[in-house]
């Protein structure tokens, strides 16, 4: 039986009480972890930092309290806001991202005690920020993305927070997600149709046709030609940029819609959750044929590798078993034998 990951914590991960519920009711992107030992994730109106290392919490930042941005300079977009329900995050290098059910957008230094830019992308009550990603673009440069109901995707510049560009589209966009190489960047929404589009201008270059829903989560292979699409049709398709006349491969879900998708840094693995109870593994190596099912209770809240693939997070809102699972890589250490 294929077994990749085996897991090593259930409990809290606030106060070891396996019946405190702390991960906010979510089925969204709300944890993330930038090493195996350092995860950050949302427990109600708390951004917080888990260290597995120290087996301790620390709050990065409190949204329920009004938020001032620290960074202000003429034209800027940035405004104060205020009890945040943060819809879903992201973080990359020093930088965490996270957009609210309102149509905010909250972006903060790791390291830095104060919010650096905050404000609302729309004006309209049930326009929610729907997915963030932060990536380098071709120049180098560090870029933020936003994804709202409003139909639009923004492009912002990561050092003064500047608005660089807006996208519209004909449907809400539920996510977005950019390729490695900075270039291109997968749009999905409240169609059956996903998009691929020039990260710079936003002109659509190919649309992706096979899925028969609505779409809700994307994910790039770290060698950017396989591209990962999750649908409410309880289906994953696989799509070559090389060939986009139809899909490479669809992965099944068991009951519900594919609401997180992820790749190892390394691309051996890719996880797929569905909105509760299954996460999905599967071993890119053998064409996907392969794959270990987590059969857990409760909502999804959100599911990270570490950048090292030695570790994989899974966040779990329920009131009696809200918690973050770690799964441990297995692996294989036979060949130590034939040392001795």
């Amino acid at each position: 039986m294929f077994s990749a990951f085996l897991c090593k914590m259930t409990s809290c991960i606030l106060c070891n009480n396996p019946n405190h519920y702390c991960l906010i009711l979510q089925l969204r992107n709300l944890v993330w972890a930038t090493s195996k030992h350092d995860v950050y994730f949302m427990n109600n109106y708390s951004l917080m930092h888990w260290s597995s290392l120290l087996q301790r919490g620390k709050e990065v930042l409190n949204v329920a309290k009004p938020i001032v941005p620290s960074m202000k300079q003429h034209g800027s977009l940035s405004q104060s806001v205020s009890r945040v329900q943060i819809s879903t995050m992201a973080v990359k290098d020093d930088l965490i991202v996270a957009g609210g059910f309102q149509g905010e957008l909250i972006c903060k230094k790791i390291n830095e005690p104060e919010v650096a830019f905050c404000t609302k992308l729309t004006s309209a009550d049930n326009d929610i920020t729907n997915s963030v990603d932060i990536y380098n673009a071709p120049s180098g440069s560090l870029r933020v993305m936003t994804a709202n109901n409003d139909c639009t995707v923004r492009l912002f510049d990561a050092t003064n927070f500047a608005l660089l560009n807006r996208f519209a589209f004909h449907w809400s966009v539920n996510n977005i997600s950019t390729s490695p190489d900075g270039k291109l960047v997968a749009v999905l929404g409240d169609s059956p149709e996903c998009l691929l589009a020039d990260t710079g201008s936003g002109k659509v270059i190919h649309g992706l046709e096979g899925h028969l829903d609505y779409s809700f989560s994307s994910a790039w292979h770290p060698n950017g030609q396989i591209l990962a699409t999750g649908n409410q049709d309880t289906t994953c398709r696989l799509w070559d940029v090389r060939n986009l006349s139809q899909s490479l491969k669809v992965l099944k879900g068991n009951m519900g819609a594919i609401r997180a998708l992820r790749f190892t840094s390394d691309g051996r693995f890719l996880a797929m959750a569905e909105p509760a109870d299954f996460v999905h593994l599967f071993d890119t190596e053998a064409g996907y044929s392969q794959c270990q099912e987590i059969d857990l209770f409760g909502e999804i809240a959100g599911i990270s590798f570490s950048p090292d693939t030695e570790a994989l997070f899974v966040g779990v809102a329920d009131r009696t078993y809200g918690s973050l699972l770690e799964f441990n890589r297995k692996r294989n250490h036979s060949y130590v034998d034939s040392i001795f």
